[in-house]
């Protein structure tokens, strides 16, 4: 059958991912890209620099395979979702910049809307809330004082994967996926299609939107004839290549920032407070899946500020041995809102705050708070979500960058007092991309199959007691509400 290739566009970089008819990886190539950061709390992507890496990427993997004598079945493309992406479709040349998901510039504006009464409108429509980590204020803002112009005949919006897939089929197709289309702000997560009344509450024209299809379904194909047939934002994808396939089975994703996914099945729910709801997949069938999401804007992204803001490593990797050379932080508190806070406070105006800090405390002692700082923030969205959706979370399926330190998976299972378990693939966002797109060309036939090869690496179970854990606890709670509502509204950000 071939080999089965992700593009995982992330935050910070591109990964090329290929897999075998057993789910098991072959090869792989990566790139960063830069990051820019015209103004505080404003984050950007060059997307030709995106494009670039994902053609890089792309070759050298291939040469890879090639030379195995490996023959690529399809293509599936994964991203960070929320960022926005606007082009020319005559010239294929972005017209700004891209907003990436962590950008706050439109703060003020979600406030605007929210003091105007329509939070009711895009929590039924939408399962978001108005906060500046979603695409549509972000494209408003870019439509208004960008400097794009939204009467051009050639205007076309997307998210990354859009982006990429514009870009793979040569100009041939303009196409997204329910998963990232619900993160837009525009899309309607019951009707799968897009809401004319908020697109014309955001003056957002319709036809520089691009068309939804399902997850898995072949899309086009790219100029040598690789069909490019699955899509899927990446904690989506991360959900689906962890197999949880059943409504109840929860992930979380360790990487720049942590999302915590629980499939509650083909049926939207109602809006909660705190929490996100969103289209987890859609197949070729119709077959439909939503989630619940706790979005947690910085973790992975707190041991970067460590590394290059403060100089306290070398390589993320210290992090976790430098962690456990002390048995507790002592005191110390880190709450790293350096873009404000998301679930469940959804708070813009939240700063990064460390506390408890005495003569005592040294670099290890911040470094543990750093790591505990990620056990705590998915400890506040999975209490929210079982509250919620009035189920209990039984074991939790941890992937990501961070997931890789036993210490983290120790103080989480400790945390929530339920095992906690690591794939041995910790890819899982390219595999899921990947599995959508091995559906689609029958690479794999059934969920059945897909669920088969998922493999335990680790499970780590609870070793502190619910006591000692709820008092660690409520430490953390003190330190949150001390960074609340730090950055002054009338600054904007």
């Amino acid at each position: 059958m071939g080999v089965v290739v992700a593009i995982d566009a992330g935050t910070t970089g591109v990964r090329a991912f290929a897999v075998d008819e057993l789910g098991q990886p072959v090869g792989w190539s990566y790139r960063e890209f830069p990051q820019h950061f015209p103004q505080p709390g404003w984050v950007e992507h060059d997307a030709d620099d995106i494009w670039d890496a994902v053609q890089t990427t792309l070759a050298e993997l291939t040469a890879t395979l090639d030379a195995d004598g490996q023959k690529i079945a399809a293509i599936g493309i994964t991203d960070q979702r929320e960022t926005v992406v606007v082009w020319d479709k005559r010239t294929g040349r972005p017209l700004h910049r891209a907003i990436v998901w962590q950008d706050r510039r439109t703060a003020a504006r979600c406030d605007a809307l929210r003091e105007a009464g329509h939070l009711a409108l895009v929590r039924s429509t939408t399962g978001l809330v108005l906060d500046p980590y979603f695409s549509g204020t972000k494209l408003e803002w870019l439509l208004t004082e960008g400097g794009v112009d939204p009467s051009d005949p050639d205007l076309a919006f997307g998210t990354v994967d859009s982006w990429i897939l514009w870009n793979l089929t040569g100009g041939a197709v303009h196409v997204t996926d329910p998963s990232n289309a619900s993160r837009t702000l525009l899309y309607d997560i019951t009707k799968l299609e897009w809401s004319a009344e908020l697109c014309d509450l955001l003056g957002v024209p319709m036809r520089c939107l691009p068309e939804v299809r399902p997850s898995s379904g072949r899309f086009g194909v790219t100029p040598n004839g690789i069909p490019v047939s699955g899509i899927a934002g990446d904690q989506q994808a991360a959900l689906f290549g962890q197999a949880c396939f059943e409504p109840g089975m929860t992930k979380n994703t360790y990487g720049t920032g942590s999302f915590v996914l629980m499939n509650v099945g083909p049926d939207c729910p109602a809006p909660c407070e705190g929490l996100l709801t969103t289209v987890a997949w859609v197949l070729a069938d119709g077959t439909t899946a939503y989630a619940m999401e706790g979005a947690i804007f910085v973790t992975g992204a707190a041991i970067q500020w460590m590394r290059d803001g403060l100089g306290l490593i070398a390589e993320a990797a210290e992090i976790g041995p430098l962690a456990a050379t002390v048995a507790d932080t002592e005191g110390v508190y880190l709450v790293p809102a350096f873009t404000g806070l998301g679930s469940p406070y959804w708070d813009p105006y939240a700063r990064g705050t460390l506390l408890g800090l005495t003569r005592g405390a040294g670099r290890a002692h911040l470094a543990r708070a750093v790591v505990e700082a990620m056990a705590y923030q998915t400890r506040d969205v999975v209490e929210a979500m079982c509250e919620a959706s009035g189920r209990t979370v039984a074991i939790l399926r941890a992937d990501g960058g961070a997931s890789a330190m036993d210490l983290l998976l120790q103080l989480q299972a400790d945390q929530l007092q339920v095992p906690v378990a690591r794939p041995k693939i910790q890819e899982t966002t390219a595999l899921g991309a990947a599995y959508l797109a091995g559906l689609a060309e029958g690479v794999w036939s059934s969920l059945d199959e897909v669920a088969a090869h998922w493999a335990l690496d680790v499970e780590v179970a609870p070793r502190a007691s619910a006591g000692a854990a709820n008092a660690k606890y409520d430490g953390w709670k003190r330190a949150v509400a001390r960074s609340r509502g730090w950055a002054d509204k009338a600054d904007g950000i």
